[in-house]
């Protein structure tokens, strides 16, 4: 299993498992991500200095759709 999703992994990029990106992590709470498929760089800057938000048009990642969490969120394969 991967590293749980905290809030570190806010402004990280999402990746499918064959990196593809897929979006840009604008919250995480109780290990659930908010994932933002379109950043504006505005939400970029925003989600880099630590400052969560969301939208309606962000989808929804849990810890069991992951692979790896480093630098990157990575999805698994098999979703």
């Amino acid at each position: 299993m991967a590293a749980p999703l905290t809030d570190d992994a806010v402004g990280k990029t999402v990746v499918d498992a064959d990196g593809k990106k897929l979006g840009l992590v604008a919250k995480v709470e109780d290990g659930t991500a908010a994932v933002d498929p379109d950043p504006s760089l505005a939400e970029q800057v925003l989600a880099a200095v630590g400052w969560e938000g969301e939208d309606d048009e962000d989808y929804v990642v849990t810890e069991d759709m992951l692979q790896r969490v480093d630098d990157e969120v990575v999805l698994r394969g098999e979703l």
